[in-house]
């Protein structure tokens, strides 16, 4: 029983201080694939980013949005030239864990509760 506890510890110790990994400032700048389902078809979506604007393509159309850094992890995009009310709304992003070829993201409507999650691979 007691190596069983001790075995328990152990386990705990190890995997309880895990701590992703987040080089946010490797993603600060760059080219990006954003790879999503919409009406049951996955679309990519690619972005440009650098320090305070990012330019996303998607369809055939280009949108600019400001780049606001709140930390090294945390941007508030804004829309350049909004379209209609919805896109008026700034989009609060936290970067979540990074690795060498993208990173996990969390992101929502800035004021609104509700958040969704992606993945992002860099492309350059």
């Amino acid at each position: 029983m007691k190596k069983l506890l001790l075995l328990l510890s152990l386990v705990f110790i190890f995997t309880g201080c895990f701590e992703p990994e987040r080089n946010c400032t490797d993603f600060k700048t760059g080219t990006y694939e954003y790879k999503t389902y919409l009406n049951g078809e996955l679309v990519t979506s690619t972005f440009i980013r650098n320090d305070s604007i990012e330019i996303d393509k998607f369809q055939g159309k280009s949108d600019t949005s400001s780049v606001r850094w709140i930390n090294d992890c945390e941007y508030i995009l804004k829309n350049l030239n909004p379209k209609s009310m919805a896109e008026e709304k700034p989009i609060h992003m936290k970067i979540l864990t990074t690795n060498k070829d993208g990173y996990t993201f969390e992101y929502g409507i800035v004021g609104q509760d509700k958040k969704q999650r992606g993945q992002v691979d860099r492309v350059k």
